[in-house]
């Protein structure tokens, strides 16, 4: 008993790094643009977090908890290794102001510490699959749609006082930062709830099925909008000025595609990152000003901290495990793991 609490004390610090981490996401337009001050923006982004479970299911923990691997050969000891894994990652991309995805260094840790356990054969592979592809889908329509949307308003107002379009959209953030901040915490912390969730099954905590207690959704929504309120500057300033410069209109355009992916992807189950798919619609404001106006050579960082993350939480998950499996078995082969070498 004593270690899965312990071990769901670990998945809060999880969520409470990934809103950290991630609260560039929320307000790094509205920063950037001088909409809102840094302190009340965190405060705008955390109260919808928190209110985002009133607005979302738990298909995404559903996906978490059941879709990647098989939850019957999910132990404490894997859950927890996990963890520590997506952990390091996190703390590691931040320390170097990396907007790399929280939600894939926890996905990469849950899939290197069931492979280091049981090996490939409890993975299921229809949704790691829908995983990867949304590396590569949320970012592409995240950036198609900005393009789209800033077209369109582009024309819509192309008459208008240059001025006036400006104050309108200042307004407008407000309603698309609290947007997005929905899809962030709906989508985000319902990761932390998966794993919560299928901890408490594999204990025998949840009866014979798998489902995600409310206690569950209200805490990881909790935590994750207190991250967001500690916020992570050293991301806030890589994705809201560096990238490219935003204004109100192509902020609200940006955020606006974020969020609408981002809700999309939450609806379907698919369990995306945030933080690729408001990087790639900033990325599709900014290059309609133009080739030279996004600083890819900060794109081409983040996307090598990209495609880093699952493998590199993955590897130090497996190795967590098996720290843990060398000083607590004779032989460091978990009954598992053993009983397929038997069959095999």
């Amino acid at each position: 008993m004593s270690i899965v609490i312990i071990t769901i004390g670990f998945a809060l610090l999880f969520d409470f790094l990934n809103g950290f981490h991630d609260a560039a996401n929320s307000i790094a337009a509205i920063v950037s643009t001088r909409v809102m001050k840094p302190h009340w923006a965190v405060l705008w982004a955390a109260f919808f977090n928190f209110i985002a479970f009133l607005f979302f299911g738990v298909h995404v923990a559903t996906t978490i908890g059941t879709g990647l691997v098989d939850p019957h050969v999910i132990t404490t000891q894997v859950i927890f290794s996990a963890l520590l894994g997506a952990i390091f990652w996190n703390i590691f991309t931040w320390f170097y102001g990396l907007p790399s995805s929280s939600s894939h260094a926890l996905i990469g840790g849950l899939l290197g510490a069931s492979v280091a356990y049981a090996g490939i054969h409890p993975l299921k592979w229809v949704g790691i699959s829908k995983v990867l592809a949304a590396i590569v889908i949320s970012p592409l329509l995240g950036m198609v749609i900005s393009m789209i949307l800033i077209v369109l308003t582009a024309r819509i107002f192309f008459y208008t006082n240059p001025q006036r379009v400006e104050g309108w959209f200042r307004h407008f953030q407000f309603l698309s930062s609290a947007f997005i901040s929905l899809g962030h915490g709906s989508n985000d912390a319902q990761k932390t709830m998966g794993i919560i969730a299928i901890l408490l099954y594999s204990s025998g905590m949840l009866g014979s099925h798998f489902y995600v207690p409310a206690w569950v959704v209200i805490l990881c929504n909790f935590v994750i909008a207190f991250g967001t309120v500690c916020g992570g500057w050293r991301i806030v300033k890589t994705m809201g000025m560096k990238i490219t410069k935003l204004r109100p209109l192509s902020g609200f355009c940006s955020d606006t595609a974020s969020a609408t992916t981002l809700a999309l992807a939450t609806t379907l189950g698919i369990p995306v990152s945030t933080t690729h798919t408001v990087t790639g619609a900033i990325i599709g404001v900014g290059s309609l000003n133009g080739f030279s106006a996004v600083r890819w050579g900060v794109a081409r960082s983040i996307v090598w901290a990209w495609v880093l993350t699952i493998p590199a939480s993955g590897c130090v998950a497996a190795a967590v495990w098996g720290i843990a499996q060398f000083f607590n078995s004779d032989n460091g082969i978990p009954m598992y793991a053993a009983n397929l070498l038997m069959r095999g």
